[in-house]
């Protein structure tokens, strides 16, 4: 069966239960108040496309793909954006929830992040060379053996980052988030 691509389209106020989201190609398309919780995302491509309001918490990512996709004010609890396709991943968040997230391995160099909570992710052995944090809080985030060099922290608050475990060649950082190191 071939794949559909679906261009330039705006979907809102979708629900689980009335969750109609085929497997394809979803390009320039905007969702807007969708609550996507616990639906199967997998292998679905989302390119140059924006999540508005929608919440995706729990959602499951098996092989989807994010490219040049933002979220805004969305609510993002428990994804594993790891199990996405990790070749067509590029993604920026403003005004988020980002809870329990897992970001392992992944290349996001140049990822933005805006007025957002950022709690309790784990971004281990990735790389977030030259992203931006502005305005987030990191509380218990996890930055291991993670590639850090260039990133921006002088806005964002409640993050540890141990620079023997991390690469942070360059990286800027707030006075008084480097007080315990």
């Amino acid at each position: 069966m071939a794949r559909i691509l679906i261009e330039d389209k705006k979907f809102e106020n979708l629900r689980q239960q009335n969750l109609n989201l085929e497997q394809g190609d979803y390009e320039n398309c905007r969702f807007v108040n969708c609550d996507f919780t616990e639906a199967d995302l997998s292998n679905i491509n989302f390119l140059e496309s924006e999540f508005q309001e929608c919440n995706l918490s729990l959602s499951k990512l098996t092989g989807t793909s994010f490219k040049e996709t933002k979220f805004k004010n969305c609510k993002l609890l428990g994804l594993h954006f790891e199990d996405c396709n990790s070749m067509m991943i590029t993604l920026d968040f403003e005004n988020c929830s980002i809870n329990l997230c897992s970001f392992n391995e992944l290349k996001l160099k140049k990822s933005i992040f805006i007025n957002s909570r950022i709690e309790e992710a784990d971004f281990s052995e990735s790389d977030l060379s030259k992203s931006v944090f502005r305005n987030c809080d990191l509380e218990r985030t996890i930055f291991h053996h993670t590639n850090l060099e260039g990133a921006d922290f002088r806005t964002s608050f409640n993050y540890s980052i141990d620079p023997d475990l991390n690469r942070i060649k360059k990286a800027r950082f707030s006075t008084s988030g480097l007080a315990d190191y």
